[in-house]
């Protein structure tokens, strides 16, 4: 019968619950992070987690599409669904239904997607995204918009951060000259941190000559644009000029990494990508992001240019509760309410709306235990300030105010009580 239980128990692989202590500490990170996008001027909406998937195919790759996406029937309309794999794409459809909106169109997005992929530190089945995306702009203020979006949501918790850059259209227009298909190379290389070289030309040597490989390789070593140009010629040149845009206004053009290695797995991206990682920190990428000018097209909508990023916010919280940067809090109620004797319990439920309405967070006991176990209660939820209401205090009004982060005794008004208690949480 155990058995049975702890069965019934069990979660599905990549699936998580968040208890108290890392949920306030997930809300705090979203939150902030949102604070900052609404700073750059770019405005909130929500797209469906399920969409059709005769929408979705064919936008994100066949490797993608074909061992990544949850794809199910509905049974009762006969259609074939799809969880939403990121945020991109169905904004992409939603701005190919919506032509009458402004250009340019900056939203964001907070939400869960979901994959169908191996579990494994830093990577679930189920996770949150936080994306910004201009839709509207060709220029290079857009993308270094973006980027610069994303080092202040990230840097502000105080991540040392490394910023990936290249452009698709280079490595794409070098291959297309030795007469290779650029796509299943993307896909190789795309795995270059996950499987190393060994791994990638493995995946390389069943279309290509070895020769072939070792260029590849030298290709994608280079570290500085003007070499590039060298070995590219007048067709790129337009396109690294452009990427030297971007980094002119970028804000900390030291943290920014021109990389020919990077050109992100997903078929829609078009132009330049770029990525976050952590220094010292062995978790993979942190943000992500890119140009996709052909998506919303391919929803049957005009041909209109975007560009946007997306947070990972499962690896940004894994490495700053690892770090310390991230601080876990049991809880995010202020004071507690104690009644010293039954008869007391009455007055409690008033003081407790009153700093409830004054905004203090305030418990009270449900539970009609005794004092000592109220105040056990309290400690292990770890509520700061406890107030007890007794028959002394009830007569004078007044209330008995205890700082457990301080060892403080405070015998106060109920309008003192709540002044005190946020000059306390103001200054700590």
């Amino acid at each position: 019968m155990a058995r049975f239980y702890t069965w019934m128990l069990r979660l599905p692989r990549g699936f998580r619950d968040f208890p108290p202590e890392i949920e306030i500490v997930r809300q705090r990170t979203i939150s902030a992070i949102e604070e900052v996008f609404r700073r750059y001027g770019f405005e909130p909406m929500e797209t469906s987690s399920i969409e059709l998937w005769e929408t979705v195919k064919g936008k994100y790759g066949q490797e993608a599409e074909n061992k990544l996406l949850f794809v199910f029937p509905d049974f009762l309309s006969k259609e074939w669904l799809s969880l939403r794999y990121d945020l991109t794409a169905p904004l992409a459809r939603y701005v190919a239904s919506h032509p009458e909106l402004p250009l340019p169109f900056k939203r964001y997005e907070i939400g869960r997607v979901w994959r169908h992929e191996e579990p494994q530190r830093g990577r679930y089945r189920e996770f949150w995204q936080c994306d910004a995306d201009i839709v509207g702009s060709p220029y290079p203020e857009a993308d270094a918009e973006i980027i610069n979006l994303i080092d202040d949501a990230i840097s502000q918790f105080g991540f040392e951060i490394k910023i990936r850059l290249s452009d698709r259209r280079i490595l794409s227009s070098i291959l297309s000259k030795m007469g290779i298909d650029h796509v299943q190379v993307y896909r190789a290389v795309d795995k270059l941190d996950k499987i190393g070289w060994d791994g990638v030309s493995r995946e390389l040597r069943d279309q290509l000559k070895e020769e072939e490989i070792t260029k590849i390789k030298e290709i994608i070593s280079i570290k500085e644009i003007e070499d590039v140009e060298k070995i590219g010629g007048d067709e790129i040149r337009e396109v690294t000029r452009n990427l030297l845009e971007i980094i002119d206004l970028v804000n900390n053009k030291s943290k920014v990494v021109f990389d020919m290695s990077l050109v992100r797995g997903l078929d829609y991206y078009t132009g330049p990508v770029y990525e976050v990682v952590l220094k010292d920190q062995r978790i993979g990428s942190v943000a992500g992001g890119g140009r996709y000018d052909s998506l919303i097209k391919m929803y049957g909508g005009k041909d209109v240019p975007a560009t946007g990023a997306s947070i990972g916010v499962e690896r940004l919280i894994e490495v700053g509760l690892e770090t310390g940067i991230f601080k876990k809090e049991t809880a995010l109620t202020q004071a507690y309410l104690i009644s010293i004797s039954d008869k007391n319990r009455d007055f409690c439920w008033k003081i407790c709306k009153e700093l409830r309405d004054n905004g203090i967070r305030t418990a009270v006991d449900l539970m009609r235990r005794d004092q000592r176990s109220q105040r056990e209660h309290a400690r292990k939820v770890g509520i700061r300030f406890l107030i007890f209401v007794g028959d002394k205090e009830e007569k004078e009004g007044m209330l008995t105010v205890v700082d457990s982060l301080t060892g403080e005794r405070m015998y106060l008004s109920v309008q003192d009580t709540v002044a005190e208690i946020k000059k306390r949480l103001k200054s700590s």
